[in-house]
């Protein structure tokens, strides 16, 4: 499959649905914000220690299924309940290990400044989805996934650094 295709050069790309959008669209944005925390992740897991290196690796496949699930204007959902729990599982399980009294300075090791741009990245693609959601009434699973992913990177980014004892609490 050749990866020049030129089919978006007048502007205009294809979804899942064969519709053609504008690069701009509410979707492509959404995507575009997804497509790039899949590559700080990419990036974050070279500086995370080998546990998490794993779950951002799930998570990364997790992101493609989101974005065919926007790309499909919710037809295609194959992120649900189940991995929300999984990432629900994950936070409570950290949150045990940090047991956060205050607020936090983030990015006091490196690792956790790669896990919290991640996470600020998140956050942008959680509200570019709720767009979707309240006004063309599709993509509720990212939303709801994105939400608690970035619980998790926040929480895991913490961890990282009570781990090294560089956990900056702001009192």
């Amino acid at each position: 499959m050749p990866i020049t295709t030129k089919t978006g050069d007048k502007g205009l790309t294809g979804l899942f649905t064969g519709d053609r959008v504008a690069k701009y669209s509410p979707v492509m944005e959404a995507n575009g914000t997804i497509d790039e925390l899949d590559s700080f992740l990419g990036e974050a897991k070279h500086y995370v220690p080998e546990e998490m290196t794993e779950i951002l690796e799930k998570i990364q496949v997790q992101l493609y299924d989101l974005m065919a699930e926007l790309a499909s204007r919710g037809k295609y959902a194959k992120v649900g309940d189940e991995e929300v729990r999984w990432l629900e599982e994950l936070i409570h399980r950290y949150e045990e290990e940090v047991q956060l009294r205050a607020f936090v300075l983030p990015g006091s090791t490196i690792a956790s400044a790669k896990l919290d741009v991640c996470r600020a990245i998140t956050r942008r693609a959680e509200r570019r989805v709720a767009k979707l959601v309240l006004d063309y009434g599709f993509g509720q699973n990212a939303l709801i996934y994105l939400n608690r992913l970035s619980d998790l990177l926040f929480i895991m980014a913490r961890a990282i650094e009570k781990k090294e004892g560089k956990l900056k609490e702001v009192k």
